[in-house]
């Protein structure tokens, strides 16, 4: 299996290149040759297999350079009891008949970029080892909230690697920031950005393509690489969970092998939903992807009229890890549905870099509008939704789930659609307590509390445990409190290496 960049000005390579490189150097994003196909036969010899065998089964047929044990090493050194508090890893919750919560967060984290973050370490290192690699690896990572605390605790003191995380100054919640600014580890760096997510993630972009940059890193021995969803190795875990979950239903007797099933993703980079999106492409058999946006809704106007158009109001919610308005990985889609039409995509990204904006053909738009759905949640919806289904089924979600559930129960009431449904459950509700706490309880009881104060009270009073990850941050001293302009990113970067 060889790689392409979506932008057909980089020539093919492995896939230890592509994970070691994360970014293609024209631009684009790498992407595999072709989708392999599980068939029936496979499906229903994975439901005897743990989460940990399905993963390297489905890693093989990506990962064709890498060898068996190397592979296991890398799905062992990931998903176990040590770095997972759920015996198996990504497990479901049902709500009803027909509609179940998949689990992403029972990693380190207590978010569901965990469920990447913590192989992509492992296969990254060994990518460098397999092609010959001396250089150290200098991972950037722009992050919403959740990415940045799971890379920091996947690379935290990896040997030949160095990790800088860049996270916008006001725009995560204080629990996202906290993971982060007090990380332990001595070859991780955290700044604050002063900006938004987009500033931050442009300026990554920037260093990446700066021919600059790389040529005064390279002559201090150092070689950049991303730990953000551009990166393969950061994609293809995400594809693993929603095979799993399918196979899972399928155990249960809750669908019947071949029936097909909804999946709703809250997603701001369409990192999340893509890989559902090449989990259909292998075998899930899937009616319709719902795509659950904030009211930075560019995704869902994109959707419904193929016009991709990030000139509008930057919408800070309480959902920060969606306040998103350039989706990197909706690129690998259009490769994908234009049949790997490089000349076209790289044209719209051109588009999207000069203007703000670009517009998909229509029969681009009618595939797209054939797989998927969108609608996009409100703060106020997002609160009620939080509120009723705790009241409903006594189960407690955290603002992104929120977001998921109340575009799903949107589609229902549009459709009647009764498909079984899969809604991606990204973060643990103690994540973002304030937001949750104000869902589903008195206003009095946490007025005057900070942050740490509410999360005990909204454990007594729902009975649900306070992640060990999170229980713990108050206690912990602050250990990076550099905050740069986003102009200043490469500057900083060079700070950070001591250059």
């Amino acid at each position: 299996m060889e790689y392409l960049s979506s932008r057909g000005n980089t020539p093919r390579v492995s896939a230890a290149e592509a994970i070691k490189i994360g970014m293609a150097p024209d631009g684009g994003l790498f992407v595999p040759e072709s989708i392999p196909h599980l068939n029936a036969n496979t499906l229903e010899e994975m439901a005897r297999l743990s989460y940990q065998d399905r993963a390297a089964l489905i890693f093989s047929l990506f990962l064709t350079d890498f060898s068996r044990e190397e592979i296991e090493s890398c799905v062992n050194g990931a998903y176990n009891g040590k770095n997972f508090d759920h015996p198996h890893i990504a497990p479901l919750h049902q709500l009803q008949e027909g509609l179940f919560v998949l689990e992403l967060w029972h990693g380190p984290t207590s978010a569901f970029k965990d469920m990447a973050l913590q192989a992509l370490p492992y296969l990254l290192t060994t990518s460098t080892r397999k092609t010959g690699e001396t250089d150290e690896t200098v991972i950037l990572v722009a992050t919403s909230g959740d990415t940045g605390k799971a890379a920091l605790e996947g690379f935290k003191d990896v040997p030949g690697t160095r990790i800088m995380v860049f996270f916008p100054q006001d725009g995560v919640s204080e629990v996202q920031k906290r993971q982060m600014i007090t990380q332990e580890g001595k070859n991780v760096y955290v700044a604050a950005v002063q900006g938004n997510f987009d500033d931050a993630q442009n300026g990554v972009k920037q260093i990446f393509a700066s021919r600059e940059i790389i040529r005064i890193l390279g002559q201090h021995g150092c070689k950049m690489s991303s730990a953000n969803s551009i990166n393969w190795g950061r994609l293809l875990p995400q594809v693993v969970y929603y095979i799993s979950s399918y196979i899972d239903l399928c155990s249960a007797d809750q669908v019947v092998p071949g029936q097909a099933v909804n999946i709703v993703v809250p997603t701001g980079n369409f990192g999340n939903i893509l890989a559902a999106f090449y989990a259909k492409k292998m075998c899930v058999p899937v009616n319709r992807l719902i795509c659950a946006a904030n009211a930075n809704n560019v995704l869902t106007d994109f959707i419904r009229s193929g016009i991709y158009d990030r000139n509008r109001k930057f919408e800070k919610t309480l959902s920060p890890s969606m306040d998103i308005l350039i989706s990197s990985n909706l690129e690998r889609l259009l490769f994908e549905l234009t049949g790997h039409d490089a000349g076209r995509v790289s044209s719209w990204m051109v588009e999207l870099s000069n203007t703000g904006r670009y517009e998909v053909d229509h029969s681009t738009r009618q595939a797209i509008q054939e797989m998927f759905w969108s609608d996009f949640s409100t703060d106020e919806a997002t609160l009620a939704r939080i509120r009723s289904t705790w009241q409903e089924y006594g189960y407690l979600m955290d603002t992104h789930t929120a977001v998921a559930m109340d575009v799903y129960a949107r589609y229902l009431k549009l459709t009647g659609d009764q498909t079984p449904s899969i809604i991606a459950s990204t973060a643990s509700p103690f994540k973002f307590g304030s937001a949750v706490a104000r869902a589903v309880m008195a206003p009095e009881s946490i007025a005057g509390r900070n942050e740490f104060e509410i999360l005990r009270i909204l454990s007594q009073e729902t009975g649900q445990t306070i992640p060990a990850g999170i229980a713990t941050l108050e206690e912990k001293p602050i250990r990076h409190q550099t905050v740069t302009a986003a102009q200043q990113m490469e500057a900083t970067v060079l700070s950070f290496l001591g250059i």
